[in-house]
């Protein structure tokens, strides 16, 4: 690394990132290793804070950002917050200091010596800013580049304006959703000879729509490759297997051309769009080679751009790929039979603290320990969830691997399911113990505790939480054999298509939670001031009345009343502590009660119809028969409501958990180490058991600020570029659905019936009070959580989900028809299209007419 303020490209490598910016240390480590970069030289970083402290362009500067620290103001995990660029400096104000300022004339001859030994004559000139190329933020196009620059008067020029565009408001937003402060940031300027170049592009050493590592893909048109990063053309396409041969090719289609005369306006030129390919099969297999060269070397997928002069191939950048999506896995059978469970539960990306925490020692212990009960190897949580920079970046569908010890599991389920009788597993002593615990944990006091000891009390959460899996391993057989019991016998009677409803509508805690909403929204018709407010008010101000109007007394307790009983539910995945629960959420319930205003939907009983259908078969006549084959459907019900309840009680474990995460939050705040409490989901737990008091009154030792942040900055980043990408793309279960005429979307019947009616989409469990009762209700997934508004809807439709998902049981439970597994509901429906849910079929077709249900 030099201390100078001009050096040439090969006196730096990839660790120069302070003195050369992204750009310039990617290309000095290219140059040092023998890739064919153009010769050049970097203007430091040195350069930069010197012209800010020799002239007044400093202290202006100082003066605008004032105490701004140009961290996130506010919000959860590191999420990008509102306000203007950097904490609302003028990028125009700043820009006008760098135009105004005279260059120091010792900084300007340094860079013109430099630019005389380059051999003069056109050279480009581009920004390298320290916080740009990096892994989870590339800050493409977000600094300035001058091409064909000529003459030392410009070429001083494009330097003054490289370092002026560090403070372009795109590039001042990008760092405010990045978190970079704009105190720290600065801007080295890189002067290349010009590549006069026949074609330039991009290349991609992986394909960044599809993920897959095996294929890279190459944009290219003839000139310089400004306009296809610009996207001004329409450029060639190919995508290439990883020797260089051409898996696909599109040819160039229609070019914009910018009139810099005509005011900025742009006018279109017709490509070739029938053209032979302008890169030939050995250039390609080059690209290919240089880009596999380029990958190894930085350990992962690059983004290069390069340019063809005179038959040699230059490469002009080479930078991370960003908003990669994972290598896309190859499902087998079982991972597709399973994958619809487990994409319900993860339709959020899950935070380091959640897999290392309640996830690891919780919910997958939990599985795991079911899982060993009959000999099967549950795969680990890396295995399920991998990562990369800490960050979970796929789910892969797990395949429990069976041992020697699963041929003996029949004699075990066997003896258990005899043992343990899932209708009396609240009488066990251990739930007792198990909800002792709970209420032992939820009565400390964490403010005086030490860290170690609010870590010791998360501990004991996972701990007691494991009661609930030991009482799953013990009772769970008791569902088991009474369900296979109960299919064999409807095989025998020829009505195996009844038994999803025959299970449906046992009574069970998520039952009493969605009556005692239903109370919750008949007091609240009875309070005419309440009803309004329900109506008119969005979910704050409906909490603010709810909470402070003396009037709203009758319906404030019974929502308090409703909340200690209740509000320990997730809103949306049992497997995320990150998420809030209903207590945490009050406006969440608040919606749900509005969706429940109202008329009610009346729906078929499904279940009442296939035991009326049942008990009319010819073999029910016998007595013995109809008393063995409806107690074995009774049997299954009990069954399927011990699944539903101890899965609510394990969510008990979740309250006391998050509030000692706020109280390690709040110290890691106040030791400057993340912005808000709920960042604190950013760490690993390990990360967290590793931390010490520093002193007797418990404050932090000041080490961790510098231990922790950046990881946390960094973890925030690359979440923040895997937005938008799933952990699994649903076509990779669901497919892209049965081709049926005329069906809007399609997916598996999972409760049989029709209804039609307006769609109303639901992504969260913020719009659930956006549902009108008879609505179609489309949404990407379900949870518990989302069952009482199967109690307005007249029909489902989930992206997600299988037969024996939430959704799907609490539809056939309700009556109502729904598809799962359609994976496009949610972008291909649109709030008040009038569509026919077909549930037996599988099928959302198009409807004009309200028709009948």
């Amino acid at each position: 690394m030099t201390e100078k303020t001009t050096a040439p490209l090969t006196a730096f490598c990839a660790g120069d990132i302070a003195v050369a910016g992204g750009k310039g240390a990617a290309l000095g480590e290219l140059a040092r290793e023998g890739f064919p970069v153009p010769p050049g030289f970097i203007i430091t970083t040195n350069a930069y804070l010197s012209f800010l402290a020799e002239t007044k362009v400093g202290i202006e500067l100082d003066s605008l950002l004032f105490g701004l620290s140009g961290a996130p103001d506010g919000g959860a995990r590191g999420g990008a917050r509102g306000g203007a660029p950097d904490g609302g400096a003028s990028g125009a104000a700043i820009r006008t200091l760098f135009a105004e300022a005279e260059m120091p004339v010792p900084l300007r001859q340094e860079i013109l010596d430099a630019y005389a030994n380059l051999g003069g004559g056109a050279v480009a000139v581009r920004s390298s800013a320290t916080a740009e190329d990096l892994p989870g933020a590339a800050f493409a196009g977000q600094q300035d580049t001058y091409l064909n620059v000529i003459g030392e008067e410009d070429v001083i020029q494009a330097v003054s304006s490289c370092w002026a565009s560090l403070w372009t408001d795109r590039a001042m937003a990008y760092r405010l959703r990045q978190g970079i402060d704009p105190h720290e940031v600065a801007i080295a300027v890189v002067v290349q000879k010009m590549v006069p170049a026949a074609m330039a592009g991009v290349m991609f050493t992986a394909n960044p729509v599809t993920g897959e590592r095996g294929e890279m893909v190459v944009d290219a048109n003839p000139g310089l490759g400004e306009a296809v990063v610009s996207g001004w053309v329409t450029p060639e396409h190919y995508v290439l297997d990883g020797s260089g041969k051409v898996l696909g090719f599109t040819p160039g289609g229609r070019e914009v051309m910018i009139s810099v005369a005509a005011g900025g306006g742009t006018r279109e030129r017709a490509g070739a769009p029938g053209a032979k390919p302008g890169l030939a099969a050995g250039q390609l297999a080059e690209l290919a080679r240089l880009g596999r060269e380029a990958q190894e070397h930085f350990a992962r997928p690059q983004d290069m751009e390069w340019a063809v002069a005179g038959g040699v191939l230059y490469v002009l950048q080479s930078r991370p790929m960003t908003a990669l999506p994972p290598q896309p896995p190859s499902l087998n059978a079982v991972q597709r039979r399973v994958g619809p469970f487990f994409i319900e539960m993860f339709q959020e990306r899950p935070y380091p603290l959640d897999v290392s925490g309640w996830m690891s020692r919780g919910i997958l212990g939990m599985l795991r320990g079911m899982a060993g009960s009959v000999g099967v190897v549950f795969p680990t949580v890396e295995e399920l969830l991998p990562e990369e920079d800490g960050v979970v970046v796929q789910l892969v569908p797990p395949v429990p691997r069976p041992t020697l010890r699963t041929l003996a599991a029949p004699v075990s389920l066997l003896r258990r399911s005899r043992q343990f009788k899932p209708d009396t597993w609240t009488q066990d002593p251990r739930f007792a113990r198990f909800l002792g615990e709970i209420e032992r944990l939820n009565g400390m006091d964490l403010g005086p505790l030490r860290w170690r000891a609010v870590i010791e009390l998360v501990e004991e959460c996972f701990a007691t939480m494991q009661a609930i899996g030991d009482l799953r391993v013990s009772y769970l057989p008791g569902i088991l054999v009474p369900v296979l019991k109960m299919r064999l016998m409807l095989l025998f009677l020829g009505k195996t298509r009844l038994a999803p409803a025959l299970i449906a509508g046992a009574e069970t805690r998520t039952s009493q939670a969605n009556r005692a909403l239903e109370r919750l929204a008949s007091l609240a018709a009875d309070d005419p001031g309440l009803s309004r407010a329900f109506r008119e008010a969005d979910p704050r101000q409906l909490l603010d009345q709810v909470e402070k109007a003396p009037e709203h007394r009758a319906f404030r307790e019974a929502f308090q009343e409703f909340q200690l009983e209740y509000g320990h539910r997730e809103t949306t995945s049992v497997v995320l502590s990150s998420s809030p629960t209903w207590s945490d959420a009050p406006e969440v319930v608040l919606g749900l009660v509005k969706a429940m205003s109202g008329e009610r939907h009346q729906a078929a009983d499904q279940t009442g119809t296939a035991i009326a259908e049942l008990k009319r078969h010819p073999a029910l006549r016998f007595e013995p028969v109809r008393r063995r084959v409806l107690a074995a459907v009774e049997s299954a019900r009990a069954g399927m409501a011990f699944r539903e309840d101890s899965h609510f009680y394990a969510t008990k474990a979740i309250p006391p958990i998050r509030r000692a995460y706020r109280e390690l939050g709040r110290r890691l705040v106040l030791g400057g180490v993340i912005d808000a409490p709920d960042d604190i989901y950013h760490l690993r737990f390990e990360e967290l058991e590793s931390i010490t008091d520093a002193d007797d009154g418990g404050a932090l030792p000041a080490s961790l600020r510098d231990r922790y942040r950046p990881l946390v900055l960094a973890r925030a980043a690359k979440r923040r570029e895997l937005e938008g990408i799933p952990l699994l793309d649903p076509v990779l279960l669901f497919g892209r659905g049965r081709q049926v005429d005329g069906a809007l979307v399609s997916g598996t019947p999972a409760s049989r019936g029709q209804a039609s009616g307006l769609v109303r989409v639901i992504r969260g469990p913020a719009e659930f009070g956006q549902l009108r009762s008879g609505e179609i209700l489309v949404c990407p997934y379900t949870n518990p959580s989302w069952t009482p508004l199967f109690q307005r809807a007249a029909a489902v439709v989930v992206d997600a989900g299988g037969l024996g998902s939430h959704a799907a049981i609490v539809a056939r439970e309700y009556g109502i028809p729904a598809v799962m597994g359609t994976g496009s509901g949610t972008s291909t429906l649109a709030d008040g299209q009038r569509v026919l849910v077909d549930g037996s079929l599988g099928v959302v077709l198009p409807t004009a007419s309200p028709g009948d249900v």
